[in-house]
């Protein structure tokens, strides 16, 4: 049992988590509320780029001088997935779910004898997937979402994925991030952004001509599938970083709000045991005293 004392110190202890817990459910909620926004808000972009991207697929007669972007290498032995974590941890299973759908795609790809290279966004991630598979990441990008999701940092990355394709260093990228649904909902999701997916998404993406018309466009195909190529890349990884961040937000939010209400049950338990080991030992004292006055 432990003393009257000891039990204070827990109390006191348990009180100053809950406060912290319950400051952080705060801050993650007034974020929640912006990166909900700008996630759905970055949707309606992310998708119509496919669509169009798909319809210009649909009407062009032939694909033989198609960029890389679009038609690979010709092969998929060497794949690479980029796995969007966090930098801060206390998210519930926001980072824990992406390593382990990134641990089933490594093994299911190795199982089929690809090579397989992971570029990891976030601090979370690495230390989640380097003791298993240290030897397959490439590198670990810190920081992305600090101050929230920004375009520059998707840019900057598309640069870097495009420049590692040209090189042959991969044959395709997929993408693993959560896509947001609610605060307490995020799904895991896996998309495959180098070589664009012509066959996945053509047939549910691709807008038909009304009426059988025909387009005419200018430039001619192949330019703007040489400047939309790219920029589909920036925009689904700006895309990922949004949703990533709003799930973040929603898996903190609601980790915090359990810890908080767990502290209180606690603190609410402690105080009972505080409470009868103070009246047991009063009693007790009484008791001694009582007996002492008989025993004169």
């Amino acid at each position: 049992m432990p003393s009257l004392k000891d039990l204070r110190v827990r109390i006191a202890s348990v009180k100053s988590t809950q406060k912290i817990t319950s400051a952080m459910k705060m801050v993650a909620a007034a974020k929640l509320k912006r990166a909900q926004v700008a996630a759905e808000q970055g949707r309606p972009y992310a998708e119509s780029m496919e669509r169009m991207l798909s319809g210009l697929l649909a009407g062009m007669s032939s694909r033989d001088n198609a960029p890389k972007l679009l038609a690979g290498h010709g092969r998929e032995q060497k794949h690479l997935l980029v796995v969007v974590t966090s930098d801060r941890g206390l998210a519930g299973g926001f980072n824990g779910n992406i390593a382990r759908e990134a641990r089933r795609q490594i093994s299911s790809l190795q199982r089929e004898g690809k090579e397989v290279k992971v570029l990891i966004i976030g601090r979370k991630g690495r230390d989640a997937l380097r003791r298993d598979h240290g030897r397959l990441i490439i590198d670990t990008v810190e920081n992305v979402t600090r101050n929230g999701a920004q375009f520059e940092p998707a840019r900057e990355l598309s640069r870097r994925l495009r420049k590692m394709f040209e090189a042959g260093e991969f044959d395709v990228c997929t993408l693993l991030f959560n896509t947001f649904k609610s605060a307490i909902s995020q799904v895991v999701t896996a998309k495959q952004i180098i070589p664009f997916p012509i066959e996945a998404l053509a047939p549910a993406a691709a807008p038909s001509a009304p009426q059988g018309g025909v387009y005419e466009m200018e430039p001619d195909d192949e330019a703007l599938l040489h400047d939309l190529l790219p920029a589909n890349v920036s925009m689904q990884l700006f895309r990922a970083l949004l949703e990533s961040y709003a799930s973040e937000q929603g898996a903190r939010m609601t980790a915090m709000d359990n810890a908080t209400r767990n502290a209180g049950d606690m603190i609410g338990r402690l105080t009972l045991t505080y409470n009868r080991s103070r009246q047991a030992a009063i009693t007790k004292e009484l008791i001694e005293i009582i007996s002492g006055a008989e025993a004169v």
